[in-house]
């Protein structure tokens, strides 16, 4: 409550018992040590890092010790006998910052934080391919982001809207998009973003269990290719680039997850890619007809696909989902559910008359 140490807490204590009366002694001492290096020469260094380009401590120790010893010049004398670790003080001082301001390019920061690789599922589902898509501002109100995670082997897919990318927000929807797949997840990769690439967001897939956090390599744009393009062909496609503010989030989240992923699983045919080697030996894909089926279906036809499903979670059920609705009523009820959305946000953006 005190912000205090335990130590901090008991000197006041005794000084209440024998002074009735706590005071804070903190502050600068009554007789202070006495300054040895003045205004002068804080002026005098910054002058000469501005003359010889902010040298190194122990060079602009040697340019001071020769101004004095060899020039002759009678006002270095102080700094001619300054310690490195003294003059690096020196240049943190506000005196100095006042002077003399030194701008340096960003430097790459390098974060240990999940596995700079491709994912290497195997052919196993459960590696998600997870990207953000934001719908922009408008007149100063912030748009909101559009969570896209895409399971690489099967396809699965599930879309969520968060107000804002912040750890309130986002940690919460990405446990609940993570719960929502059928299979258990055990890979997790996104690009470089501090989004994702945090030690919150490593706390919660380690807490659910998730064995592998991955993120793309450095000038290799396939390693989040599969996300990406799915950004196009699915978020953009279906919720367009308008402007949507963060305050329908819930909305967009009921649309998402009721209606929508449930039409891109089970009724959206997807081309699957059959690697081959071609006659100079270098692995290629291609994609056949043949191939075209839905996520659903490209789960079930996994050898022993009951292996990686989640505990409690059946075909049988999820057969059930998927023959509810025919592919045309599924695609029917997704285009007067988004019909309905952007009504309801567009009768709230536009101002009354």
């Amino acid at each position: 409550m005190t912000g205090l140490s335990r130590q901090q807490v008991v000197r006041h204590i005794r000084q209440f018992r024998e002074t009735r009366q706590v005071q804070d002694r903190r502050g600068a001492p009554a007789k202070p040590f006495a300054r040895h290096y003045t205004d002068e020469d804080v002026h005098l260094l910054a002058e000469l890092d501005r003359l010889h380009g902010t040298l190194s401590g122990p060079a602009t120790r040697k340019l001071a010790e020769r101004a004095f010893q060899v020039f002759g010049e009678a006002r270095y004398e102080r700094l001619a006998a300054i310690s490195n670790g003294h003059l690096y003080n020196l240049r943190k001082s506000t005196g100095y910052q006042r002077l003399r301001t030194v701008q340096d390019k960003t430097r790459p920061l390098r974060n240990a934080i999940g596995e700079r690789r491709k994912p290497r599922p195997g052919g196993r589902p459960g590696w998600l391919r997870v990207d953000s898509v934001h719908q922009g501002d408008l007149d100063g109100i912030k748009g909101l982001y559009l969570i896209n995670a895409v399971d690489e082997v099967t396809q699965f897919q599930f879309v969520c809207a968060v107000e804002r990318i912040s750890e309130r927000f986002l940690l919460p929807i990405l446990e609940y998009l993570i719960q929502a797949f059928p299979f258990t997840i055990h890979g997790f990769h996104s690009d470089n973003g501090s989004e994702y690439i945090n030690h919150r967001v490593a706390k919660l897939l380690n807490k659910l269990h998730v064995e592998e956090f991955t993120k793309s390599r450095s000038r290799q744009s396939n390693d989040n290719a599969l996300a990406e393009s799915k950004n196009g062909s699915v978020v953009r496609k279906h919720l367009g680039y308008s402007h949507i503010p963060g305050r329908f989030a819930q909305r967009v989240n009921d649309f998402t997850f009721t209606v929508l992923s449930p039409y891109l699983n089970f009724h959206r045919p997807c081309f699957f890619p059959e690697e081959y080697l071609d006659a100079k030996g270098r692995l290629r894909k291609r994609y056949r007809y043949e191939a075209m089926m839905t996520p659903y279906d490209k789960l079930k036809s996994l050898p022993e696909a009951s292996r990686f499903l989640r505990p409690g979670i059946r075909f049988a059920d999820l057969d059930a989902q998927a023959h509810r609705f025919s592919d045309n009523e599924a695609a029917r009820r997704l285009n007067a559910a988004r019909d309905k959305l952007f009504r309801t946000i567009n009768k709230a953006l536009t101002p009354v008359a």
